[in-house]
């Protein structure tokens, strides 16, 4: 099988407040990228890791865009995308939002332009929906997103000394406003319609909590990818439901309420992660 990965990590932000940066995105990545290649056959040739100042929105779609390529072309049967950043909304043109709000994930560059946004600096929902829609039968794509999809969370949240959510609000209150009264729809919805029933999706938390950007051990990391390497590293022949079951696991130990999440056929959820 060959393999070909993409992992992104996201602290440091060009426009947003210090206030607003997060600490364990890029060592998610790291660990991420370090795991593949350890324990899943990957060539380090063949793992493009984007850090901060080079995940602006044009280099991590056309990394993307390489990585779905090369499945097209018969060069890669198995691809892993990992995103650690802060979830948003941005306003759904597309009309397929009941709570007229796409979901978003946040690159370096992320900007605003007027009362939402700039689609130019944040990946949506749909945008990946299309991407995926390329993959060609038989291909295998796992990804991993370590981001909040959605502000509702934020009425209970959990602000221990040390943890921070990676969700951002819209630059004006409306959007969350708007995701307080309505179904928010993520990427792990999209995976269970027709079309993208190929990747198979690990999400940090459900479409109306956030994820915990935390210091465990002396250091930082997303409180799922953390408990995600850790269950992988000590037996990664376990099925992605037994994984998720380690990942609860320890999330709830460790005091966090954000509950993971696993979409994909019956036959992924029983067979190991990564193949």
């Amino acid at each position: 099988m060959s393999k070909a990965a993409l992992c992104v990590g996201i602290n440091k932000f060009k426009f947003l407040p210090q206030s607003s940066w997060l600490q364990g995105c890029v060592n998610d990545a790291e660990d991420l990228s370090a795991l593949l290649e350890s324990k899943y056959g990957f060539a380090a040739s063949d793992i493009t890791v984007l850090r901060d100042a080079k995940a602006v929105k044009k280099s991590v779609m056309a990394e993307l865009n390489t990585l779905v390529d090369r499945a097209v072309s018969g060069n890669a049967d198995h691809l892993v995308f990992t995103f650690s950043s802060h979830g948003t909304q941005v306003p759904d043109t597309s009309g397929d939002e009941a709570d007229r709000l796409d979901e978003a994930f946040a690159c370096y560059d992320i900007n605003n332009t007027g009362d939402a946004w700039d689609p130019a600096t944040v990946i949506s929902d749909d945008e990946l929906a299309g991407l995926f829609a390329r993959l060609p039968d038989g291909i295998l794509m796992d990804v991993v997103l370590d981001t909040c999809h959605s502000g509702t969370g934020l009425k209970s949240l959990d602000l221990l000394p040390g943890r921070r959510p990676r969700f951002l609000p819209a630059p004006t209150p409306r959007a969350v406003i708007a995701s307080e009264f309505n179904d928010t729809r993520t990427l792990r919805d999209m995976v269970k319609s027709a079309k993208l029933s190929k990747p198979v999706l690990m999400a940090a938390c459900r479409s109306d909590q956030t994820a915990a950007d935390a210091l465990i051990d002396g250091r930082y990391n997303g409180a799922f990818t953390y408990h995600f390497v850790k269950s992988l590293h000590s037996d990664g022949t376990v099925g992605r439901a037994e994984v998720l079951k380690l990942v609860s696991k320890g999330l709830k130990s460790g005091g966090f309420d954000q509950v993971a999440q696993l979409e994909g056929t019956t036959a992924a959820r029983k067979t190991a992660w990564g193949s």
